[in-house]
């Protein structure tokens, strides 16, 4: 598409972005508590109470409105967050969140209360009376005393102090600068962080360890610090690029997806603090094209709510955390409102995404980024990270692939295949009904496109599982030794069945479908399993409601085997492939050869 053509669409420049924040934020106006303290945007299900719940849903449109103010936009409503903080705040007043407390939810929500005090007191500090500005300074100093979970949550009193800095409150400034140091000792290297002592290492990345560290560069008073942040986020952008299509599609992957557009967040961060990572035009162009796609999604409700989910409103793949707010986390993506018209971020002209090597490999995040179909579809290759916490984790991190184009899949259930969902992984079971996949792979590396990892999911069974980048393929070797029969089956990706096939071909050692909604195939190289069609159960697949995929099945007698694969997905087929019919076996792609994988394996034996 030529730039000039994106002019007027959803997310083309700066004033659209200031309209899409007013249009998001416009659905939230009538759903005020009487006192103002408060949003109700439905029934609370997470592990939080109903206060914190409501403050969440007040706060985080903040992270919208806040760079909104600071880059000169009218907001109409600014009334009523200001009035909501002094009633929040204020003990006496009915509508009172409650104190912040150790490792609490309260305290996440007063990093954005923090940020607005920083970019705009003028709309939420300044006309307050003396004593509600005493309130909200004696709640927010309180919420800088307090312990956080040892992750990036050690970030949240730090916002809070930048912007208690703002509007000349003291706080213990002593107590946040432990914090960043604590926060320094996540370096990895190669600008990646984990997000605390964890195997994460996802989309918390670039939108929160990278992404407030940037704000501390640019609004903070520590120079040796702000420039170390500014160099690996520097670093780290080289890397991050990959995570995105051509076309804006960021890979699903990991926990916390329903903050959508949150995900590009970390490119507008860094125009935020003035790191040319990337050209300009080139960074722009990442965040516009992501909320473009984004844009297109059927995310909100009839009546505007942003809805938990990620493609469509999917509540079945939420975590324990997520409540009705939570998804307007996604407001994040609007902070490089705050610059001025004139910045070179806003004045460069979009530019198409560059051509990047087909393989990417990512040792510290233990992943491997394949860029098909001429960088329209990403397929990130993943060993090693585990997640025994977040719901469903270990199908949001421990699959072998995830898609921009096919997604992934959450169980919803585990005594039948299609309720197990098991895309892009490797389903085991003593008893044909209760099954196990990848769960907590260990001994993780990465190098050259080539993965290994281990698990254990008997004690009595060892498996270890080596993936091969091979675009647009990868192969997936697995060297099992079991003390115990086994039946399995290994999952390609997941088709969106809304529309039928062209063609099917299912058979020994192979599984096929092709359709307008995408070509995927499942190849089995060790030659002892038989290929199906498993038709998921509805609501499991991240960007479609209905699923079938292909899979391979077998039986495994006690013993050491070897079992091999290699899986494609592709752009689906076009009413001219539709003549060949639905049974057709010519014309699908070739799996790569046995002969060129084997020497990338190391000790793997041959099947």
């Amino acid at each position: 598409m030529d730039i000039d053509d994106r002019a007027g669409r959803p997310g083309s420049d700066r004033e659209d972005l200031e309209r899409q924040v007013q249009d998001l934020v416009a659905p939230l106006i009538p759903r005020f508590s009487p006192g103002l303290g408060r949003l109700r945007l439905g029934f609370n299900t997470a592990h939080y109470d109903q206060a914190a719940s409501e403050l969440e849903a007040f706060a985080r449109p903040l992270w919208g409105l806040a760079p909104l103010a600071a880059g000169g936009a009218a907001f109409d409503h600014w009334d009523l967050w200001r009035a909501g903080l002094a009633a929040g705040t204020d003990p006496e007043h009915p509508d009172y969140w409650g104190a912040v407390f150790d490792r609490n939810q309260r305290l996440v929500e007063t990093a954005a209360i923090g940020l607005t005090l920083a970019l705009a007191p003028e709309q939420i500090w300044d006309p307050l009376t003396g004593r509600q500005r005493d309130t909200v300074a004696a709640w927010l100093r309180h919420a800088v005393t307090v312990q956080p979970n040892d992750n990036n949550w050690l970030f949240f009193p730090v916002m809070v102090g930048l912007g208690l800095r703002r509007v000349g409150v003291p706080h213990d400034q002593d107590a946040n600068t432990a914090r960043l140091d604590r926060l320094e000792e996540f370096d990895l290297g190669r600008g990646w962080y984990s997000d605390g002592p964890t195997w994460q290492r996802d989309y918390y990345i670039p939108f929160a360890m990278h992404f407030y560290g940037l704000i501390y560069a640019a609004l903070g008073d520590d120079p040796a610090r702000a420039e170390r942040f500014r160099e690996r986020a520097a670093t780290f952008a080289q890397d991050f690029q990959h995570w995105f299509t051509s076309e804006g599609v960021a890979v699903p992957f990991g926990r916390s997806l329903t903050y959508r557009f949150a995900q590009s967040a970390f490119w507008g961060a860094l125009a935020f603090a003035g790191v040319e990572a990337l050209p300009w035009e080139v960074t722009k162009g990442h965040l516009l094209r992501n909320l473009r796609w984004w844009a297109d999604r059927p995310i909100r409700d009839a009546a505007g709510l942003l809805t938990i989910g990620y493609g469509y409103p999917q509540p079945h793949m939420a975590e324990q955390y997520n409540a009705p707010g939570s998804p307007y986390w996604a407001m994040k993506a609007f902070l490089p409102l705050a610059l001025p018209a004139e910045h070179p971020f806003w004045a460069a002209k979009e530019a198409d995404a560059p051509a990047l090597p087909e393989v990417c490999t990512q040792p510290e995040a233990g992943v491997a980024l394949m860029r098909c179909e001429e960088g329209r579809h990403v397929v990130l290759l993943s060993a090693g990270q585990r997640n025994p916490w977040a719901r469903h984790g270990a199908a949001k991190y421990a699959k072998f692939a995830y898609s921009t184009r096919f997604g992934f899949s959450v169980p919803a259930g585990t005594l039948k295949l299609e309720q197990g969902a098991f895309d892009s992984t490797l389903a085991l079971s003593e008893d044909g009904e209760h099954w196990r996949p990848c769960e907590l792979p260990h001994d993780a590396s990465a190098s050259d496109g080539v993965l290994h990892a281990r698990w254990t999911p008997w004690d009595d069974v060892e498996i270890e599982t080596w993936l091969v980048a091979l675009p647009p393929w990868h192969v997936r070797v697995h060297r099992i030794r079991t003390g115990r029969a086994l039946r399995t089956a290994e999952g390609a990706f997941a088709v969106d069945r809304d529309r039928p096939p062209t063609r099917v071909d299912t058979g020994p050692g192979r599984a096929r479908l092709d359709s307008p909604n995408g070509l995927c195939v499942i190849e089995d190289l060790s030659s002892r399993r038989e290929g199906a069609l498993v038709v998921a159960l509805p609501g499991t697949n991240v960007f479609a409601p209905r699923t079938t995929i292909p899979t391979l099945k077998g039986d495994l007698p006690p013993g050491e085997h070897l079992l091999a694969c290699a899986v494609i997905g592709l752009e689906g087929s076009s009413s001219a492939s539709a003549s060949a019919g639905p049974d057709a076996a010519a014309g699908w792609p070739e799996p790569p050869a046995w002969a060129s994988i084997e020497p990338l394996l190391g000790p793997a034996p041959t099947p």
